[in-house]
């Protein structure tokens, strides 16, 4: 039987139209001047997305009066949910003294002497608005230290939308493609191929093959501390060690993206694992639900953006470092303390073993990956090691994962449509149970549809 055709398909689909009219409605006005009906591809899913008109706490509420327990947080932005008082006290008494000024402020100075106080390896960093922004830069500034262009990404890995970023960003099953350069949309030149090197996370053993080859002409490697929009992989212990040893060896920069990250230790990842990367990339949480990014690292290569250098790198932005989201972000950081942290880590940790036991339970086959307060959904229980992986058990299980978010949507619970749940801290152990009891009963649904469509997937 087709997916499509499939009882539970249509009944999920429909139950979803019903109870989002108002959504659907805004929606095709919306196709009128919008291609797609929104600026983020990211918050796309068919048949159409939600329209959400409030946020408090950890709970949204669509133009149709439903609430939602909201397990996207705006793609792990909003570490303390919406609308958290003191966050938004500290943006509004910065927003009576005006937007911005086109002038640096004393509130820039206190938000980068509190991150860079809080992470070991950031000696100086500089603001921007988003993550893209921040991995841009932070690529520039290793190609001018070194004076070097090649670049060695992650097969799988996200970095931003920039040109040579949107390299191999989608993993592939193909023998022939795999772990290769690729482009991953139109409109980006074919050149940008020539200076990315792809290799698979978790293989220490092709970063070193790449580094024997190609140091000489290698500026940096760049990786995520958590595979996040490729499938939420943890590394593999000694894995980010040995990339820290491998690069210092052939005098690569090392790179870590921690826009993801960040949220899981008051130094982030790479304090939490003991590595030192030369340059950082961050965004989301330092930003306090307003737009942000930063990049930083070691002076002296953060110096080369000193306007009083000789053939310094040009670095600007209307919006960066404006007052107001680094108001908000200094008071979300400071209220995201090591309590809060560890009680958000062992709800993540509770919460995939619930999700690993409903699977279990059913005699489906499935799991939940992850790292502290952020979890990917797989349907297969064969190990989880790279972007690759990833990609295999989607393919293998069609509409599920689509299919899954609509029926947690159904049962009010708000996530990725890729299978990614994120937690805040308004969040405690109700909210943990609400959506364990949603996310069983919606695989109960979802049984028939997998022996009919799935039967692989059945574990009896």
């Amino acid at each position: 039987m087709k997916e499509e055709t499939h009882p539970v398909f249509q009944s999920i689909h429909q139950r979803y139209r019903e109870k989002s009219a108002q959504s659907r409605e805004q929606h095709q006005r919306a196709l009128n001047r919008l291609p797609g009906g929104d600026t983020r591809g990211a918050t796309h899913f068919s048949p159409y997305p939600l329209y959400m008109q409030r946020g408090r706490g950890c709970t949204l509420t669509d133009l149709d009066g439903n609430h939602y327990l909201d397990l996207l947080n705006n793609y792990s932005s909003l570490v303390h949910g919406h609308a958290h008082p003191r966050v938004m006290e500290s943006a509004r008494q910065e927003l009576e003294r005006g937007t911005v000024f086109g002038a640096p402020s004393e509130m820039q100075i206190l938000h980068a002497e509190h991150l860079c106080d809080r992470v070991s390896s950031l000696d100086q960093l500089r603001y921007c608005n988003s993550g893209t922004e921040a991995t841009l830069f932070a690529l520039r500034a290793a190609r001018a230290f070194t004076g070097r262009d090649r670049v060695i990404k992650i097969d799988g890995g996200y970095h931003g939308t920039h040109d040579h970023a949107e390299v191999s960003v989608h993993a592939t099953t193909d023998l022939e493609q795999m772990h290769q350069s690729r482009l991953n949309t139109r409109g980006v030149p074919r050149s940008v191929l020539s200076e990315i090197d792809v290799v698979p996370f978790n293989s220490l053993d092709a970063v070193k093959q790449r580094l024997k080859r190609n140091h000489e002409q290698t500026a940096a490697l760049i990786v995520e501390p958590i595979l996040g929009a490729g499938g939420v992989v943890p590394a593999a212990e000694g894995y980010l060690q040995g990339l820290r040893e491998l690069t210092q060896r052939y005098g690569v920069l090392l790179i870590f993206d921690e826009v993801l990250s960040f949220r899981m230790h008051q130094g982030g990842m790479q304090d939490l694992v003991g590595v030192r990367p030369d340059l950082t990339a961050f965004g989301k949480i330092i930003g306090g639900g307003l737009a942000v990014g930063a990049f930083g690292g070691n002076q002296q290569i953060m110096k080369i953006f000193a306007p009083d250098q000789p053939q310094y790198i040009f670095h600007s932005g209307t919006f960066n470092g404006n007052h107001l989201t680094m108001a908000a972000g200094l008071m979300t950081m400071e209220l995201y303390d090591t309590d809060e942290i560890e009680r958000l880590n062992r709800m993540g940790d509770k919460m995939r073993k619930g999700i690993d036991e409903a699977f279990r339970s059913r005699s489906i086959q499935g799991q939940a990956t992850g790292v502290g307060s952020v979890i990917g959904i797989h349907w297969t229980e064969d190990e989880i090691v790279n972007a690759g992986d990833v990609v295999l058990a989607q393919e293998r299980s069609g509409q599920l994962t689509k299919l899954l978010h609509l029926e947690l949507i159904n049962r009010g619970i708000f996530s990725s449509s890729r299978g990614l749940l994120i937690l805040s801290t308004p969040m405690g152990e109700t909210e943990i149970e609400q959506l364990l009891t949603a996310f069983g009963e919606s695989l109960d649904t979802l049984q028939p549809f997998v022996r009919d469509c799935h039967p692989q997937l059945n574990s009896l």
